[in-house]
């Protein structure tokens, strides 16, 4: 199933579109009244200090030479830095990625030398009679820039993972051997779909081979809970949460929730080799989870997944 919504590079530039309309106009002008003056290393910090401000969001302003060395000391909230000037940035990212031909360039973010933090510069072509003798520099800490968009909205989209290279290639050198889970799964699965249904459980993730399930409930959705398998064996273990109704705006109906958890039980024994290791569901997003015996995982919505029978999952072997 397709959908029509951005991925998360998307998003990414949406909000780069965004940042570099706010400092394309300070920048290109702080260009212009360097570029009177370029050359003083005291005449440019004289200008980029006055105009520190001009730059919103900036940690770092500076100025650099065609080869990428500092030509001026750093700027920053506290005053000058004059340890940096004569810095040689030729080999930061900003510096190797190509300014466009209108001479402004917002790098890809990279972590920062001083502190490891993720960072971007912007840079600023500075011309002198026609020629280009520089750039002025502006870094970015991630933490000060504003989110300029919507909240990113994870796809729906079927998504194939492999995992571990190791267990892929000995997958048909092994045989499930039954979990305390398998040996009662229908009063776990019966247990998990009451939680679900009527007692605020939004997200699970079932670990068949260890017979245990990791949950969040709404009223705490900021901690998860263990049930182990004594906790999935037993009805009682219902009585510790509050009824709760079902969410209005869950993806995925109440009446299908138990649909969903039959099918990852089939999965689970329909074959001794490419067997079910875990499963996930979260209500909310409609997503579910499936990770093999081969490592292998599945991230589909719920609908795609009930669409397909024992023969897809598991080919003949079905």
């Amino acid at each position: 199933m397709s959908t029509m919504k951005d991925t998360w590079k998307d998003a990414i530039h949406r909000q780069r579109v965004s940042l570099a309309g706010e400092l394309q106009a300070p920048l290109g002008k702080l260009a212009t009244l360097c570029a009177g003056v370029w050359g003083s290393r005291e005449q440019l910090d004289i200008v980029l200090k006055d105009n520190f401000r001009s730059v919103p969001y900036c940690m770092f302003l500076y100025a650099l030479d065609t080869r990428g060395i500092q030509v001026s000391d750093n700027i920053s909230h506290g005053g000058l830095l004059p340890e940096h000037y004569g810095r040689d940035r030729s080999q930061r990212p900003y510096m190797r990625e190509a300014v466009p031909a209108w001479g402004f360039l917002l790098s890809n973010a990279y972590l920062s030398l001083r502190a490891g933090r993720p960072s971007v510069t912007a840079l600023q072509v500075v011309r002198k009679d026609g020629e280009t003798v520089g750039y002025i520099g502006a870094d970015f800490d991630l933490r000060d820039l504003p989110v300029t968009g919507a909240h990113y909205e994870e796809s729906h989209d079927w998504r194939q993972i492999k995992g571990d290279p190791a267990i892929r290639g000995t997958v048909f050198q092994q045989c499930r051997v039954d979990s305390l889970m398998d040996k009662n799964m229908e009063p776990a699965m019966a247990i998990l779909e009451e939680l679900i249904t009527e007692r605020g459980l939004f997200q699970a993730v079932i670990h068949f081979s260890s017979s245990r399930a990791t949950v969040w409930f709404i009223d705490d959705p900021f901690r998860y809970r263990i049930l182990d398998h004594e906790a999935l064996s037993d009805p009682d273990i219902c009585m510790l949460y509050p009824s709760t109704s079902y969410p209005e705006d869950a993806l995925i109906p109440k009446n299908i929730v138990i649909s969903i958890l039959n099918g990852m039980r089939q999965l689970r024994t329909a074959d001794e080799t490419l067997y079910l290791r875990s499963a996930s569901i979260n209500i909310f997003n409609g997503m579910i989870s499936l990770t093999f015996s081969c490592d292998g995982s599945h991230y589909m919505s719920w609908s795609e997944f009930l669409d397909k029978d024992m023969t897809f999952w598991l080919g003949s072997a079905a």
